[in-house]
């Protein structure tokens, strides 16, 4: 969940960034801090056709906040509220209609979906998960099955708690495998290694961040755009995608990219060494340090084992009798996503670590770590998302885009959503991206007169797909600041990745999306 450059826990240091790069970041901020007003103040001054006055200055507004996104000289969640509060002061809307999305149902998904996060976290049930699958016999010592392997945890994890946070807990483990590799590979040839001119150790580091991306797609809670779009298709398009249903297209998807992803690195930073001694008792090594499995894991694992069977048990109501039966409709007015993540939550609060000393499996302090700026900017970005449709400003750039490029088949705009999307994604947050982008792909369908589904879909996964620089993604920039991927390395396999990912999402969406009545 990706709204800063870096946001990893205390346990991990920031990314270090050179000093050309820091005169870049300087003058980024400060050019966009007065870049925003400025190109608000000329958009309202310059003549609109078509547009209402609301929306004329909705236009203004939603410049400058996109301009302070892709800046960043507030932090991006401060930008979404600064958007909010303009749009009131300026009459585009009045405080109850500008604030209600902050109450919207799915930012209470988040919340509970981060709160299962932290305490996995917390009590170091995601390490627990991960050297268990590391240690596992089939891996043995072999560098291609380590790869895999480790690649596949952090996509597996990614789908059910933050890409920054996996890629953050995956660094060290991958650290620790690939200095083992380097040590012996010095004891092999003789010369000293230095892991950070491995090809390996470039395959590993770029595994952890677009693993973990990837990952993210699989599931509505594995990555902020997605219950954007999810909110966003409900509310504009009026078709709501369940949980299950989002997995039967997304998971085969994600299968895909993966797969596309382990061969990439693996051809382009091919180990040095096919065989790698000792890598499994390392893992094991660490797995030990973590003694016995505690209290608090086995109450993190049964809260979300909870919640996860909430989430998917409409999708089996569905098959059985029908998304029409009256079972399925009670189940779903009564036990939403965000009441069953809410579930989930508040079990944290109840399961006892020692009843007598009333400790509780989590605390409200260990809380109040979540990504809270991450609902904010959700709110922020489904406010302005509102008042585009309202005033009809998303209308009236749906219809620019549809003459500027005259696509006009379902599939042509979501071909082109996709793309639009993983630029966006390249030059801000991946959440900031899709609060741009969706509002705006959805009105494009609209006026071409197509189902808009598929187009918002198209973005909503190409918002994940930002892989070429370090500024694109948390996840990049934490390995980025490991000092073991070379940025030139980074951008050829990150340009091949968003080329080949964008293409399989186009694929598998025209394929897969007309099978479970999405298209």
């Amino acid at each position: 969940m990706e709204n800063e450059l870096i946001k990893v826990n205390s346990d991990y240091p920031p990314a270090e960034i050179s000093p050309l790069e820091e005169k870049i970041e300087f003058w980024r901020q400060r050019v966009s801090l007065f870049l925003g007003p400025l190109l608000a103040g000329a958009l309202l001054l310059i003549p609109m056709p078509g547009l209402s006055p609301r929306a004329h200055t909705l236009a203004a507004v939603i410049s400058w906040v996109v301009v302070w996104w892709i800046g960043e000289p507030v932090p991006i969640p401060v930008s979404a509220i600064f958007g909010a509060v303009l749009c009131i002061l300026a009459g585009v809307g009045d405080a109850k209609t500008v604030l209600a999305p902050f109450a919207e149902p799915t930012i209470f998904l988040f919340l509970g979906s981060f709160i299962l996060a932290r305490a996995m976290s917390v009590h170091a049930l995601d390490r627990r998960l991960a050297y268990s699958i590391m240690s596992m016999g089939w891996i043995a010592d072999r560098t291609w099955r380590i790869l895999f392997a480790f690649g596949a945890i952090a996509a597996l994890l990614s789908m059910w708690i933050s890409n920054t946070a996996t890629t953050a807990m995956m660094l060290p483990i991958g650290i620790g495998i690939v200095t083992a590799n380097a040590a012996m590979l010095e004891k092999k040839t003789g010369r000293k290694t230095d892991p950070a001119r491995l090809r390996f150790a470039t395959a590993m580091m770029l595994m952890a961040a677009y693993a973990s991306s990837t990952g993210g797609i699989g599931t509505p809670v594995g990555t902020p755009p997605n219950l954007i779009g999810i909110a966003m298709i409900e509310k504009f398009a009026g078709v709501k995608i369940p949980f299950f249903q989002w997995m039967l297209f997304a998971v085969p998807m994600l299968l895909i990219m993966y797969g596309l992803l382990f061969l990439l690195l693996y051809f382009l930073h091919k180990p040095e060494m096919p065989l790698m001694e000792g890598s499994r008792e390392f893992v094991r090594q660490e797995l030990v340090k973590l003694g016995p499995w505690s209290r608090g894991q086995k109450n993190s694992l049964a809260a979300f084992l909870v919640t996860v069977s909430l989430w998917v048990i409409p999708g089996f109501l569905a098959i059985l009798w029908g998304s029409s039966a009256a079972i399925t409709r009670s189940y779903g007015r009564r036990l939403p996503e965000a009441v069953a993540a809410l579930i989930g939550a508040s079990l944290l609060f109840i399961l006892p670590l020692d009843w007598k000393k009333r400790q509780f499996t989590m605390s409200w302090r260990q809380a109040l770590n979540i990504d809270w700026g991450t609902l904010l900017l959700f709110g922020g970005g489904l406010s302005l998302g509102n008042l585009m449709f309202e005033t009809k400003l998303a209308e009236h750039i749906g219809q620019g885009l549809l003459r500027l490029s005259g696509a006009e088949s379902m599939w042509a705009i979501t071909f082109a959503a996709i793309f639009i999307a993983i630029v966006a994604s390249e030059t801000t947050s991946n959440t900031a991206a899709a609060n741009m982008v969706i509002p705006v792909i959805i009105s494009l369908a609209l006026a071409a007169g197509v189902n808009p589904v598929p187009p918002a879909l198209g973005a909503i996964l190409g918002c994940s797909w930002g892989f070429m620089l370090p500024v694109s993604t948390p996840p990049n920039a934490i390995v980025y600041g490991s000092g073991l991927v070379p940025i030139v390395k980074m951008i050829r396999a990150g340009l091949l990745f968003d080329l080949t990912g964008g293409l399989v999402i186009w694929a598998v969406l025209r394929l897969l999306l007309p099978l479970i009545g999405l298209a």
